[in-house]
């Protein structure tokens, strides 16, 4: 495996790239801020602007990491940033790790998840070497499923009881991986156009 950190990454529609300290209002309009949003993340709801500008400063600060791998989705329509996707979890020896990622409200349902999820496989398995690469949601979150079956991920199962929700109450988890073996990965290099 080679990392090389967070590299900006164009699709069609969208421009993935580090945050920089400016993108912490638009983070807090567009969904970090939205209860709907952050139903089902394991972070609440941020109450103002700051506490977001506090965490975009903690991720600018940790691009210094060649092995640290967090995007702010750009519409380029709107350029401004309505989403985030990166690694949350990360095993060299094993080559695997995990995406998270979360987009505002306004922009479910419009394939634009799916698409900046495929770019960012195709970059960490062609750029960095990964060889899997798996996602998981609370299985009352069927929409992040749909976005992980759409890149083409296959399900491996159901962890039970997995983790607790922020209300208390246990979650099942859905398991969704994709290898650099898979045959749809070797035959679309670019996934995402």
């Amino acid at each position: 495996m080679q990392h090389k950190g967070t590299k900006t990454i164009e699709t069609k529609r969208l421009i993935l790239r580090k945050f920089n300290k400016l993108d912490g209002v638009y983070m807090f309009k567009n969904w970090a801020g939205d209860s709907n949003v952050c139903k089902f993340l394991s972070w609440p709801p941020y109450e103002n602007v700051g506490a977001v500008q506090n965490k975009v400063h903690e991720w600018v600060e940790s691009y210094e990491d060649a092995s640290f791998y967090n995007w702010a989705i750009v519409l380029k329509e709107m350029n401004e940033v309505i989403g985030s996707i990166g690694v949350v979890e990360s095993t060299d020896n094993n080559m695997h790790c995990e995406v998270g990622y979360c987009i505002g409200k306004a922009f479910w349902g419009q394939g634009i998840m799916t698409e900046a999820h495929c770019a960012v496989m195709e970059f960490l398995f062609y750029e960095v070497g990964y060889h899997r690469i798996q996602a998981r949601h609370d299985v009352q979150n069927r929409a992040s499923g749909i976005v992980m079956q759409k890149s083409g991920m296959q399900f491996e199962g159901i962890m039970r009881d997995a983790n607790i929700r922020r209300d208390g109450s246990f979650c099942d988890y859905a398991v969704y991986a994709r290898l650099s073996t898979d045959a749809v990965m070797n035959n679309e290099r670019t996934l995402y156009d």
